[in-house]
Parts: structure tokens; C-alpha cells; sequence
């Protein structure tokens, strides 16, 4: 499709994406027990009723509105009425607390801040005073007030006309692992220019499905799962939920399936732990086919895996619905072994890597020629370089314009030159770019060897009796580790060794349960140089989370906030003797 290089604005966009594909099915969503489908044409009148309701609050070009929701088809009313307008929609993570939302309303200085539901309201009822507002569910809520509102068509494609380019779209605030969230200003080039570069470099068409579950918050999810398909006129399928996910998969049938590691692990997981319910014969078939398929992925001689693949593979396609193209797998390192386990039953994974200031897409894996211990080739329209000091660089129009209300920040972020730095330390392998570290996490031991630790503690992550893992050691002598073993993989184990335990939260007490962490990390440890080998381990029983804070919202490790609440364990980790 040609249209696509006329777009002068996102908006713009918008409509020629609606002009072009009119009664084509654009988004599915959930109504009751079953699903409705709207057409392009239905959501533009839909957008032009909610930009009508928003233009009623008084908002104008320029002003910063705050969404607090989970993902729902009036999320993405809500994000391309406020393009048509000229609003800033400035997304609060779901999951954050009332704190943390109030920085960013003031931040920014939204004026309105609209919440997705009651609890959500609730949960900033008192603690922010500007104009507040439910989305939808209440008879005042702006879904209702769309209904009622008369603006001229005219008068709203009018609005549309005057955006350009240059302006800016939104403020998505990074999650960040240390300090307050800093809002990364992106423009309208940045998703227009992605979404015709990434065309040019993947396989995607009207004819495909994404389903959509990841926090719309979210970059990834925003630019990927929202303007990406709506753009090329595929259709977007709305989970019902997260607890609905696995039905809504097979329900909806998706082409794509955009997708983190954790999530593909979790699944790896589930899917390994009902083949052990299986009577003997299909276990040992479900094995012989594992085998089999991950030795063909290698390239090597596979003779049974053709009438193998019938007998199991077709069944663990059928888990995502029987016509997966492929899953994009962003937000972290992949693990290889998650590539394999999914790859073996003919379902491909493409690794892409991005950052919010780089509106998510950088580099990804074409199906043609995926690497998967890599995070891709750079986009079209982008440049990409390796700082002597092994820093990736990015230029290009999707880079931010900079970080809101924080000159020195983003002069550190961006040179006179406007690169990006962007802490990640990497390399190219021929013109597929691979991610080592990132530069703030190297450790720097005693003895002034530099350990990179994401490499190591994504291989103890493959444990099944490893959830997460922490490695420390800056300035010390040797590498330790926290670790949070998997209770409920642990305590299966536990059960299968015959041993009993009352309580759960004292399985970390038990010796066995030590020796088989210990096992787990000796295995890594073979393969690792002698000065990144982990010489003392502690274990922690709380599992991280984005509620508890440990985890960024996009599941990120906050170092130093598991540095500070572990801060005996970590003294015992490095006492000395």
C-alpha cells in the first residue's frame, strides 16, 4: 500500500487507514460471553464521538491528558481521539500506585486524568486534584458523555488537517529502575516512520490478527499492537484478560502474537508440567517429538520428525489457535532454550529489540533470516553504532525528542551528534546486532575484572527452580548471587523426593532444597570464566513483582530497590572469611 508515505501526521494516518480498509473488521472485542467486531468504518465514527466528548472538557491542542486502564477497546478510542485533537495521551501503567501516578499527572501537567474503572478511580481519589473522570462504566463517564455529544465532522477532520510531524504525540514514562519515571516525549514522525520502515522489513498484511494483551501503557504494546496493525488494516482481537488468555488464543486465532520471554517461559512451563499427566506412550511421543524437532531447528538429521510433528506438534499449535505466523518477543533477552522448546513444535519466535525512547521498534529477526541469539537487524531509516566503550547508539526519527521537563537528562541521553545512548552495551555479529548488558548493571570485582551479569543470570533463569536471580559483587572479590527459587517447582520436587514439609515458606530451610539450587548453579557455573563464577548464593522467598515493587512494569529488575530490602542478606552474601 502506497498511502502509508502520505501520512503527514499519526492521526492522519488514522484516517486513511479507515478511509482505505472502511467495512474490513478493525478490532474484535469483548461483549458479554462472546465478541463484537468493528469495522474501520464504525471506529472512526467511534473516535469522532470520544474526541468530541474530550473537546467537551475544555482540553485543546497542546494539553496533556493522563489514561489510567487496562487494556479495552475505549483505551484505544480514547489514544486516537487525542491524536485527532492534538492531545497529549500520557499513559499511567495500571499496575502503579497512587504515588507514582500522581508524579506523572503532575509531571506532565495533565489536564484531565481519566481512569479506566472504579478501583482504579479510587486508587487516586484524594491524591490527585485535577479533573478527574472514569473512562467508561458510569453514567457521567466519557464513553457515555461520547454518545451525547454533537461536533460537526467537518469541524473534527478540520482538527485533523493542522497536525504535522513535528508534533508531539505523547509522553510514555519510562519505568525505571532507579529514581522517578522520566517521561520520554515522543512525536508523530516517531510511530509514522516506524510503522513504514517496519513494513519494509515484515511480513505483515490486512490479513493478519494480532491479539492484543500486553499493557497498552506500554510502548511495545501501543506501537506494535495498536498503530502497527491498524495501519496495515489487520485486526486487532482484545484478551479478555489475563486468566482468559489461553482460551482467548485459541478463540481468536491470531497470526501474530506479540509476546515477552517471561510470558513464552510461563507457557514453555505449562506445557512441560500437563505432559507429565500423560499416560506413558503419548509422554514418550511428546519427548521423541521435542527431540526431534529441536535437532531439525539445528539443521540436523531428523528422519521422524515429519510424522512426529502430526502426531503432537499439531496439537501445541492448536494451543495458540492453528494459524500463528509468529510471536514477536520484545522487552528482554530470550532465552535460547524458549526458542528451541517452540521453535521444535513449528512455532517461530522473532526476538526485536526497542526502548520507549526509541518508540519500541529498533532492530527485530525477519522470519527469513532469524537469529535468534540476536536481536536483530536495524530498521530502515535508522542508524545504529557500537561506542568504543561497547554502548549502542541509535539515530533516526523515531528517537525521542527528549525527556519532559528534564534538560540535563536528556543532554546526557542524546549528544550534540543525536545519538541516543542508550546503556546497553552490545555488539554487531555480521549485521545482526546482539545485546551483551546492560552498562550500569557490569560489575566491576575487586580485582578489576568486568562481569556481565544478564547473560549469566538468564542462564539460571532456565531452571525451573529459579524464578529470579540477582547477581551483585561491584568492588568485591568474587560474584554472589540472591536467588528466588520457584516454591511451587521446588515443592513438587520436594514431593517427588518423599519428603514432607507443613509449611511452604520454610522450604528454603531444608538442606535438600539448598543442595538442589546449588546443583542448578553449579551447572552455570561450568561453563563461566573463574572470575565470574558464582562462589556464595543467598536464597530469598519473596517473589518479585511490579505491586511489590522489585519489578519495573515491564518486568525489569529493579537492582537497586532488591539491593536495598535484601541488604542483611546481601552482608551475609559478602561477610568475610
Amino acid at each position: 500500500m502506497t498511502y502509508l508515505g502520505e501520512a503527514k501526521s499519526l492521526p492522519h494516518l488514522f484516517q486513511l487507514s479507515c478511509q482505505t480498509w472502511g467495512l474490513k473488521v478493525a478490532m474484535r472485542i469483548p461483549h458479554g460471553k462472546t465478541r463484537r467486531d468493528i469495522s474501520f468504518t464504525q471506529l472512526y465514527k467511534d473516535v469522532h464521538a470520544m474526541a468530541g466528548a474530550v473537546r467537551s472538557y475544555g482540553l485543546v491542542r497542546g494539553d496533556a491528558l493522563c489514561l489510567f486502564s487496562e487494556n479495552c477497546y475505549e483505551w484505544a478510542l480514547l489514544d486516537w481521539a487525542c491524536q485527532t485533537l492534538g492531545i497529549i495521551l500520557v499513559p499511567v501503567y495500571p499496575t502503579l500506585p497512587a504515588d507514582q501516578a500522581k508524579y506523572i499527572a503532575d509531571d506532565c501537567r495533565a489536564k484531565l486524568f481519566v481512569s479506566g474503572s472504579q478501583p482504579h478511580h479510587e486508587r487516586i481519589d484524594g491524591v490527585i486534584h485535577i479533573q478527574k473522570i472514569l473512562l467508561k462504566g458510569e453514567p457521567d463517564a466519557l464513553l457515555e458523555r461520547s454518545k451525547t455529544t454533537d461536533w460537526p465532522q467537518a469541524d473534527w477532520e478540520a482538527e485533523i488537517a493542522k497536525a504535522t510531524l513535528a508534533d508531539v504525540a505523547t509522553i510514555i514514562y519510562t519505568s525505571g529502575t532507579t529514581g522517578n519515571p522520566k517521561g520520554a516525549v515522543l512525536t508523530h514522525e516517531a510511530f509514522v516512520s516506524l510503522v513504514t520502515n517496519v513494513r519494509s522489513q515484515l511480513p505483515i498484511d490486512e490479513h493478519d490478527t494480532f491479539l492484543s494483551w500486553l499493557p497498552m501503557a506500554h510502548v511495545y504494546e501501543r506501537f506494535a499492537g495498536l498503530v502497527l496493525p491498524t495501519s496495515v488494516g489487520a485486526t486487532v482481537v482484545y484478551a479478555g484478560s489475563l486468566a482468559t488468555l489461553a482460551n482467548d488464543l485459541q478463540e481468536a486465532q491470531p497470526t501474530i502474537m506479540l509476546a515477552v520471554p517471561r510470558f513464552l517461559e510461563s507457557m514453555r512451563e505449562r506445557i512441560l508440567d500437563s505432559t507429565k499427566k500423560m499416560p506413558p506412550i503419548r509422554r514418550r511421543l511428546f519427548e521423541m517429538a521435542l527431540a526431534q524437532g529441536t535437532t531439525k531447528l539445528r539443521g540436523g538429521f531428523a528422519p521422524l520428525s515429519g510424522l512426529l510433528d502430526k502426531l503432537v506438534g499439531e496439537k501445541i499449535r492448536a494451543r495458540t489457535g492453528g494459524k500463528l505466523k509468529f510471536f514477536v518477543s520484545g522487552g528482554a533477552a530470550m532465552p535460547l532454550h524458549v526458542y528451541e522448546f517452540f521453535g521444535a513444535f513449528g512455532l517461530k519466535v522473532l526476538q526485536g529489540y526497542g526502548l520507549t525512547e526509541t518508540c519500541a521498534a529498533t532492530s527485530f529477526n525477519p522470519p527469513t533470516d532469524n537469529h535468534p541469539d540476536t536481536v536483530g537487524i536495524p530498521l530502515d531509516g535508522l542508524q545504529v553504532r557500537i561506542a568504543a566503550d561497547g554502548e549502542i547508539l541509535i539515530k533516526g526519527p523515531s528517537v525521542m525528542r527528549g525527556y519532559h521537563n528534564l534538560p540535563d537528562a536528556t543532554r546526557e541521553a542524546i549528544d550534540p551528534e543525536g545519538w541516543f545512548h542508550t546503556g546497553d552495551v552490545g555488539k554487531f555479529v555480521g549485521k545482526h546486532l546482539k545485546i551483551t548488558d546492560r552498562k550500569k548493571d557490569i560489575l566491576v570485582l575487586e580485582n578489576g575484572k568486568n562481569v556481565a551479569p544478564q547473560p549469566i543470570e538468564s542462564k539460571l533463569r532456565e531452571s525451573r527452580y529459579i524464578a529470579e536471580v540477582v547477581l551483585l559483587g561491584d568492588g568485591q572479590s568474587y560474584v554472589g548471587a540472591l536467588v528466588v527459587p520457584d516454591l511451587d517447582h521446588v515443592g513438587a520436587y520436594v514431593k517427588e523426593q518423599g519428603m514432607k514439609v507443613d509449611d511452604p515458606s520454610h522450604l528454603l530451610d531444608h538442606e535438600p532444597v539448598r543442595a538442589l539450587i546449588k546443583g542448578e548453579i553449579d551447572k552455570v557455573n561450568k561453563v563461566l570464566a573463574d572470575y565470574e563464577k558464582i562462589k556464595r548464593y543467598e536464597l530469598i522467598s519473596a517473589r518479585f513483582s511490579v505491586e511489590t515493587g522489585e519489578l519495573t512494569p515491564s518486568l525489569k529488575v529493579k537492582r537497586k530497590v532488591v539491593m536495598e530490602r535484601q541488604s542483611e542478606a546481601i552482608k551475609r552474601l559478602f561477610k568475610q572469611g
